[in-house]
């Protein structure tokens, strides 16, 4: 008879400049897709729990907005949503893009982390497309700013290193009760997701035409009697010139973002479902307390 095992629970903060791959890790921690990701630097807007089991241990990710200096207020809410992440971690990783180095943002968040008390670890991402030897001396120099109490050298879109990775953030937490139940995977809602997920679309799709000044917004999620899930949701830009980004030619390009954006919620979601997509112009959509609720942001003055 084996001896019944002890639970584990603990927090990782996931932190970094943007375009670190921090969701795109998450996702490969966690075993399935849980966060949206694009090549579009700041994709991460709000704080995301991912959920990962390994034995007995779980894992809750915090998947944090890429930190930055903030201009807009959109801009002062996400880099706030980012450290508030961190409050409470049993473990503080930054992933740094393994490519990109040492540069000014990846600086600027090793400053904040330096007075922390949390253990920290340092997670050097992309290094199936990062030169090796520059690998070696960008995880030096960071060590020099702030020694980490261990560095890793992982490719979170490849695989690469992941594993290893897990086996080290379930050996560092605590004995605890789990805080989620065993087959909960994020703690977003079905809303938030959708709403993400088309965003996500927007993102790879339309690339630099659309700035980044654009927002999704779920006005309606509803389960029809056969099972399948209706969605209403609108598509806020600053100018009209923006709106006719989104449509297209005849309207071609929202039907494809509507098409892909579906298929990927039905995925998810395991079901049919009925997405309905307009666009409004609303140039100070930026200032809507009640969108920033929706989308899982604190206002912030």
């Amino acid at each position: 008879m084996t001896e019944p095992t002890t639970p584990h629970c603990g927090v990782v903060a996931i932190v970094g400049a943007p375009n670190a791959g921090k969701s795109t890790l998450v996702n490969a921690l966690v075993g399935q897709k849980v966060a949206i990701v694009s090549p579009k630097a700041q994709t991460t807007r709000a704080r995301l729990m991912g959920i990962a089991i390994h034995g007995d241990v779980q894992l809750v990710l915090v998947d944090t907005p890429g930190i930055f200096t903030p201009e807009r207020r959109l801009d002062r809410a996400m880099v706030a949503a980012a450290w508030e992440g961190t409050d409470g971690a049993d473990l503080i990783a930054l992933v740094v893009d393994g490519k990109g180095g040492t540069g000014s943002k990846v600086r600027q968040v090793i400053e904040s982390l330096a007075g922390r008390p949390e253990r920290k670890i340092l997670i050097l991402n992309k290094v199936d497309i990062a030169d090796k030897p520059r690998l070696l001396g960008h995880a030096a120099k960071l060590n020099e700013m702030l020694p980490f109490d261990e560095t890793w050298f992982v490719s979170a879109q490849t695989g690469d290193g992941v594993p290893e990775l897990k086996d080290a953030l379930a050996a560092a937490m605590p004995e605890s009760a789990w805080h989620f139940p065993e087959d909960q995977v994020s703690d977003a809602t079905e809303r938030m997701i959708a709403a993400e997920v088309t965003r996500e679309q927007l993102y790879l799709q339309l690339h630099a035409e659309l700035p980044y000044a654009s927002a999704v917004e779920t006005e309606k999620y509803s389960e029809r009697p056969d099972g399948s899930v209706e969605i209403h949701q609108q598509i806020l830009v600053a100018r009209d010139t923006q709106r006719a980004i989104v449509l297209g030619k005849g309207g071609t390009r929202i039907k494809e973002i509507g098409a892909r954006a579906r298929a990927e919620l039905s995925r998810i979601m395991g079901v049919p479902v009925h997405l309905y997509l307009h666009v409004k112009v609303n140039p100070k959509w930026q200032e809507d307390r009640e969108l920033y609720r929706d989308i899982g942001l604190d206002w912030v003055d």
